[in-house]
């Protein structure tokens, strides 16, 4: 099957990215490399093209109904504006996805998705719609490019006129980008660094990015890929779907609990499931330090004594604590912080031991 390409893919060429398969798109997965990349947007500003990701749109005057019953979290607390993250639960109480919602008005969301689960999540959505409300999948319409690092906020302030001070994380504004107008500036992000992430018209967004690059020169932008885009997320401790997230796994286990609101008006697909599997499952989701030189990886088993008791479902070395981290789900008698575990690595003993909080917090630097 031919790859999908963003709207970006020939900037990318033009810089030399090397180019890999993504959840059927062709995607930079490094420019200059991983460390460099990496320490770019921990030290100044890196732009990421996730023009990949899915942008849903619920509409109609049910639209708030039909959103509140799709996701965990409670889009009740929402203004014109403003943000927040959720998970979409299957009636087990597994995540299908685990996905933003924003509301542009009291008839008008848009649920930006991840990009393996485009087609998977829109026709989730059609399918537990019993409001009637409008959903169209107007991803294609759309780019996206991320902003993020120290230097992002100064950055994005200079090619948007627009109030960007005065932007409190998870709100987003409306306006002009560079020269182009209909464009959204979301402050969200996945890498544990402050920044924007800005929605623009998917034949205008090659315009955005070459301001942005323009205009941060001075302040060290650079383009970043796939590579560090995972590390960064991993330091601060950020789930992926496919991951730390599945169809079987449940929010409580992944501990979303925090975006999981059994109570609130309206309820919400799985949530029937959830209220019997919450405090009964074996597993929960754990961070892992390594104590040597060896590199944790997906899918490697966690032991202790020489007991099977989980598995890593991420890892690799941290740029910043310059060794071994993961994530991973061990049996809930070995989640407590400090821990000794064991990873084992190609057939070797890895010592680990449980990390509570993100590996990198840009707040306790």
């Amino acid at each position: 099957m031919e790859l999908k390409r963003t709207p970006l893919h020939g900037r990318h060429l033009q810089l030399g990215a090397r180019m890999v398969p993504f959840a059927g798109w062709d995607m930079p997965v490094q420019y200059e490399g991983l460390m460099q990349e990496h320490m770019c947007v921990r030290s100044a500003v890196g732009l990421f093209d996730v023009s990949h990701m899915g942008e849903v749109f619920v509409r109609g005057a049910n639209a708030f109904r039909a959103v509140q019953w799709l996701v965990s979290n409670d889009v009740g607390r929402l203004e014109d504006g403003e943000a927040l993250y959720t998970v979409m639960c299957n009636e087990n109480g597994g995540v299908v996805d685990d996905l933003v919602v924003y509301r542009l008005s009291a008839e008008c969301f848009m649920i930006c998705v991840n990009a393996a689960n485009r087609e998977k999540d829109f026709q989730w959505m059609l399918n537990h719609n019993p409001f009637e409300a409008e959903i169209v999948d107007e991803s294609d319409a759309w780019g996206q490019i991320a902003v993020q690092g120290p230097n992002a906020k100064a950055l994005a302030a200079r090619v948007c006129a627009l109030p960007l001070d005065q932007l409190k994380p998870f709100e987003f504004v409306n306006g002009t980008v560079g020269d182009v107008a209909g464009c959204m500036i979301a402050r969200t992000g996945y890498t544990g660094e402050d920044g924007v992430e800005v929605f623009a018209p998917a034949d205008k967004t090659a315009l955005v990015w070459d301001a942005l690059i323009h205009e941060g020169a001075d302040l060290g932008v650079r383009p970043i890929g796939l590579g560090a885009r995972d590390t960064l997320r991993l330091e601060a401790r950020f789930c992926l779907y496919g991951h730390e997230l599945n169809d079987e796994l449940s929010p409580w286990q992944a501990r979303l609990a925090w975006v999981t609101k059994m109570d609130k008006e309206g309820g919400f697909v799985g949530r029937d499931a959830l209220a019997q599997r919450k405090g009964n499952e074996s597993h929960r989701l754990v961070g892992l330090l390594m104590e040597g030189k060896r590199i944790p990886r997906a899918e490697m088993r966690i032991k202790v004594e020489g007991k099977d008791v989980g598995w890593v479902t991420s890892g690799t070395r941290s740029p910043c604590m310059t060794r071994g981290i993961a994530l991973g789900y061990v049996e809930k008698a070995y989640t407590r912080p400090g821990t000794s575990l064991v990873v084992d690595v190609r057939g070797r003993e890895a010592e680990a031991k449980v990390f509570k909080g993100p590996f990198f917090n840009r707040d306790l630097e």
